[in-house]
């Protein structure tokens, strides 16, 4: 009986897999340091993936407001590193072009792709699995005459090319956003469909974000 018993248990616990909960950390700017809010991008993953009954993810973020490339850089070791990632969402670039023309404080695309793959290469030394974010808009206009548009445009560039050249994951929130907007923003809108003030998240916009990083952190 007892034999028969620890055979049962035993048949048990065979059966029954393992996993580790894989910690998931969302690096960025004020746009995540809200995602992580109420009603934010990260809170909505979350809850999407309670109501698909996934436990194997805890989503934590780690924005500040006013962060740029280099930021992410000098705070990756104690925001980042010393939790042990299993994957990172980099989530950057609005406030490097963004603050060229607001505070003449923005970052060279040279050095924007200097930091970043910095970043990405401690990561990887790390074996944690990397994906990239492209900066989404700062203005909503679909013809390309929000005034940072090309500066957009071409720092999206750097991040798409950093994604396949380092084999990472790639959310591109760029593209995405403008084929959004260009089915449900006819007025040419400059915020207000994806954005409160031309760069921050509504909760159209954090479904958005929430649903396609959802997607890439899933397809592996």
């Amino acid at each position: 009986m007892v034999i028969t018993s620890l055979l049962t248990i035993m048949t048990i616990v065979s059966s029954m897999t393992f996993r580790k909960t894989q910690k998931v950390i969302f690096f960025g700017d004020s746009i995540t340091q809200a995602g992580a809010k109420p009603g934010g991008y990260i809170m909505k993953m979350k809850d999407a993936l309670a109501k698909k009954g996934n436990s194997d993810y805890d989503l934590v973020g780690a924005g500040i407001g006013g962060n740029k490339i280099y930021d992410l850089y000098l705070r990756m070791d104690d925001d980042v590193l010393s939790q042990n990632p299993d994957v990172v969402f980099i989530y950057i670039g609005v406030n490097d072009v963004w603050h060229k023309t607001s505070f003449g404080t923005g970052t060279d695309p040279d050095k924007f792709e200097k930091f970043y793959t910095a970043i990405i290469n401690k990561l990887l030394d790390k074996h944690v699995r990397v994906i990239l974010c492209t900066p989404a808009v700062i203005g909503e206009k679909t013809d390309f005459t929000n005034q940072q548009d090309g500066d957009m445009n071409a720092y999206s560039q750097i991040v798409r090319n950093l994604a396949q050249k380092w084999h990472c994951g790639l959310v591109d929130l760029r593209e995405i956003f403008h084929t959004y907007e260009l089915s449900n923003n006819p007025g040419n809108k400059e915020s207000g469909i994806l954005t409160l003030d031309r760069v921050h998240l509504n909760d159209v916009g954090n479904q958005l974000v929430a649903d396609k990083m959802l997607d890439v952190l899933l397809s592996k």
